[in-house]
C-alpha cells in the first residue's frame, strides 16, 4: 500500500479489494443463509394450509422434512460464511498492521515524528482491526439486502400490498441510518484519538518511570496521565451515547416499520385477502425482516467507525519521508572518510568537518543542539537543509538509507533495549552466529561478542546478574540501573562491528573507574576503524586520535585532548568545567 495522496477512502477500498474472494464467498454463503431464513415462515405457512388446515399427515410430515433440510441448510451456510468473513476481516486487519509497522519503520522516517510511540501503537492495532471489521459488515451488509429482497419477493408472491411496503420502505430506512452514522463517526475519530494520545502518554511515563521516581515527580506524572484519560474518557463517552443513540433510532424506526407490516397484513387476512397460512408466512417474514434490518444498523456502525480509523491510519501512510532520493547501494569497502561541508541544521551553522578513515575522533560541543544535528546528518535522520555529508565521497542523499545505516551505524544514548535476555540484546537470535551465552549446551561463546562485553564492560553487567547473560532484562531494560544499560547498549553497538561507528554520550551513567576502563576498550576494540565519539567527557576523549571542538555550530577548535585542554579556553569550559 502507497503513500503520497492517501485517504480513508483509498485504505478502506484497499482492505476490501485485498479480500475481495473471501467477502464474496462469505457474501453468497450469508446471502444463502438468508433466503434460507426468509423461505422457513414460507415454508410454516404451506403447511398451515396445505397440511394442518386440510388435515393430511402425509403431507405434513414431508413439508416438515423439506423445513428440517432447510435449517441443515441455512446452518452450514451461516457457519461457512461467517468463517469467511471473519478471516477476511482478520487478513485485511493483519494486512494493515503490516503496512503501518513497514512505514514506522521505513529507513526514511518521518511516521513517527509528532507521534507518540504509545500512538502509532493503538493506530497499528485498533484502527486496523476495526477497518478489517469492515469487510465482516460488508458480508452482513450484502446478506442482509438478499434477505430483505426474497422477503420483498414473497410478500409480493403473497400480497402485492405488503410487498411494495417492503420494497419502498427499506431504501428510506437504510437512508435514515446512514444520515444518524454521521454523528457517530466523527466521534469516533475523536475517540480513537484521544485514546491513542492517553496510551501515547502512558508508554512515555512508564518508560521514563525510574527517572520520575529519581525526581519524585511520581504525582505530576500521575496528574498528566489523569488529565488524558479523562479526556480520552470524555471522547469514548459521547461516542458511545452517538452509537447508543444511533442504534436506539435505527430500532425504533425498524419496530414501527414491522408494526405497519403486521398491521397491514391483519387487515388484509380480516377481509379475506389472505389465508391463515398466508398470514403466518406474512407475520413470520416481517418478524424475519427485524434480522436483517438490525444488521443495517450494526453495519452503519461499523462502517463509521471504520471510516474514521481508515482516515487515522492514511494519515500515518501517507507522512512524507524524513530523507528523499537515495537508491544507490553502499560500496563493499567502506574506508570510513567523513566529510561534512557547508552543513545547515539545528545548531549546525554551515560545518565544515572532515573525519579520517580508520581514526578514532572525538567531538566535543559546547551546544548540546549541535550534537544531536550531527548525528542526525550522520544517521541520515535527517538531510541538512544546505550543504553536503559525505561517506567515502559519495553524498549520504545518493545512499539507500538502510544499506548506510549498516556502513554508519549512530549509537544514541538513548536507544532502547529490547525485552529478552542481556545476551538477546546484545547478540540478536537472527544474526546468524553463537549469541555469547556459555551454558553448556550451546558450544563456545562467540569471540565477538566476548570481546564487545568486555570493551564495553557489559561482562561485569552480565557476572553481576543471576542468570549470566541470559538473565532477562525487562521490558526497554527497566531491570538494569542506568549505567548498566548503557554499557549493555554500547556493546550491541561494539558487537555490531560496522566500518564507521558513531556513539553519542556513551558512559554519562557510569562512575569515573569504569568510563576510562570503556575508554581504553573501545579504543582497543575499534582500532583501525573509523570510530566517532561525540561526548564531553575528559576520559573519553583522551584516548582519541584527535579531538574537534564545535563552538557556534562550526569548528572552533582542533587537536589532541592534552594540547586543547592546555591552549583552547572554550574547551576547558565545555570539557573540564
Amino acid at each position: 500500500m502507497g503513500s503520497g495522496e492517501l485517504s480513508g477512502r483509498d485504505v478502506l477500498g484497499s482492505a476490501v479489494k485485498g479480500q475481495g474472494r473471501r467477502v464474496a464467498a462469505g457474501s453468497v454463503l450469508g446471502s444463502l443463509h438468508q433466503l434460507g431464513e426468509a423461505l422457513v415462515p414460507v415454508l410454516v405457512g404451506v403447511v398451515v394450509d396445505q397440511a394442518v388446515a386440510g388435515q393430511d399427515a402425509g403431507r405434513l410430515v414431508l413439508w416438515l422434512a423439506v423445513l428440517a433440510v432447510m435449517y441443515v441448510c441455512l446452518s452450514w451456510s451461516f457457519r461457512l460464511g461467517a468463517r469467511a468473513g471473519e478471516r477476511g476481516a482478520e487478513e485485511a486487519a493483519h494486512e494493515l498492521r503490516l503496512a503501518v509497522v513497514r512505514r514506522v519503520l521505513d529507513a526514511r522516517g518521518g511516521a513517527e515524528s509528532d507521534r507518540l510511540p504509545g500512538e502509532l501503537a493503538n493506530v497499528a492495532t485498533e484502527d486496523a482491526k476495526r477497518v478489517g471489521a469492515v469487510n465482516m459488515a460488508l458480508m452482513s451488509g450484502i446478506s442482509a439486502v438478499a434477505g430483505i429482497a426474497v422477503s420483498a419477493v414473497a410478500l409480493l408472491l403473497t400480497s402485492l400490498t405488503l410487498g411494495l411496503i417492503v420494497l419502498l420502505g427499506t431504501p428510506v430506512l437504510l437512508w435514515l441510518g446512514h444520515l444518524l452514522s454521521k454523528p457517530l463517526e466523527r466521534r469516533s475519530a475523536a475517540e480513537q484519538d484521544r485514546a491513542a494520545g492517553a496510551a501515547g502518554v502512558a508508554a512515555d511515563l512508564v518508560a521514563g518511570l525510574r527517572v520520575l521516581k529519581g525526581l519524585g515527580a511520581q504525582q505530576a506524572a500521575v496528574e498528566r496521565y489523569r488529565r488524558a484519560s479523562g479526556v480520552s474518557l470524555t471522547a469514548t463517552l459521547r461516542a458511545a451515547r452517538a452509537e447508543s443513540w444511533q442504534t436506539g433510532l435505527v430500532l425504533a424506526l425498524t419496530g414501527g416499520f414491522i408494526a405497519l407490516i403486521a398491521w397491514v397484513g391483519g387487515r388484509l387476512a380480516l377481509d379475506g385477502s389472505l389465508t391463515l397460512g398466508q398470514l403466518v408466512s406474512a407475520v413470520g417474514l416481517a418478524l424475519f425482516l427485524l434480522g436483517p434490518l438490525e444488521t443495517f444498523a450494526w453495519v452503519n456502525a461499523e462502517l463509521a467507525q471504520g471510516r474514521a480509523s481508515a482516515a487515522r491510519i492514511a494519515d500515518v501512510l501517507a507522512v512524507p519521508p524524513a530523507v528523499v532520493g537515495g537508491d544507490e547501494p553502499v560500496p563493499h569497502v567502506v574506508r570510513g572518510e567523513l566529510r561534512l561541508r557547508g552543513v545547515r541544521l539545528g545548531g549546525l551553522a554551515g560545518l565544515d568537518l572532515d573525519v579520517a578513515a580508520g581514526r578514532l575522533t572525538g567531538i566535543a560541543v559546547t551546544d548540546p543542539a549541535c550534537a544531536d544535528a550531527l548525528l542526525s546528518c550522520l544517521g541520515r535522520e535527517a538531510d541538512p537543509e544546505s550543504g553536503s555529508v559525505e561517506l567515502d565521497g559519495v553524498p549520504l542523499t545518493r545512499l539507500d538509507p538502510a544499506g548506510l545505516r549498516a556502513a554508519v551505524l549512530v549509537a544514541a544514548h538513548d536507544a532502547a533495549l529490547f525485552e529478552g535476555s542481556l545476551a538477546g540484546n546484545v547478540l540478536p537470535e537472527d544474526a546468524g552466529v553463537d549469541d555469547g551465552v556459555d551454558d553448556g549446551d550451546r558450544g563456545e561463546p562467540d569471540p565477538r561478542t566476548v570481546a564487545a562485553m568486555a570493551a564495553a564492560d557489559a561482562d561485569e553487567v552480565a557476572r553481576s546478574l543471576p542468570h549470566g547473560t541470559a538473565t532477562g532484562v525487562g521490558e526497554g531494560g527497566r531491570s538494569l540501573s542506568g549505567g548498566q544499560r548503557q554499557r549493555v547498549l554500547l556493546a550491541r553497538a561494539l558487537r555490531a562491528g560496522p566500518p564507521v561507528l558513531v556513539v553519542h554520550d556513551p558512559t554519562t551513567a557510569v562512575d569515573a573507574v569504569t568510563e576510562a576502563r570503556i575508554a581504553q576498550g573501545i579504543r582497543e576494540l575499534r582500532q583501525g576503524r573509523t570510530t566517532v565519539v561525540v561526548t564531553n567527557s575528559p576520559a573519553l576523549l583522551a584516548v582519541t586520535d584527535r579531538v574537534v571542538l564545535l563552538d557556534g555550530g562550526r569548528v572552533g577548535a582542533e587537536g589532541t585532548h592534552a594540547e586543547l585542554a592546555r591552549t583552547d579556553t572554550a574547551y576547558r569550559t565545555a570539557v573540564l568545567a
